[in-house]
């Protein structure tokens, strides 16, 4: 089983920088998590390279 990755984002409503868990042992994800500051729905794209690098694109749900 693989050990979570730590991100961080910046909350497209609030701005405020956030960290989040990714999951490595999944190449391609997409999921919505709520700002653990102001609550709202932020769509997370998660994509691991090769090396199991994440990038990780987060905007407003409804964008």
């Amino acid at each position: 089983m693989s050990a979570l990755d730590y991100v961080s984002i910046q909350c497209p409503y609030c701005w405020e920088t956030l960290e989040v868990s990714v999951d490595p042992s999944v190449p391609e994800q997409e999921y919505v998590e709520d700002c653990q500051v102001c609550c709202q729905p932020i769509l997370l794209t998660v994509h691991f390279d090769e090396s199991l690098v994440p990038t990780v694109e987060a905007r407003a749900e409804n964008d």
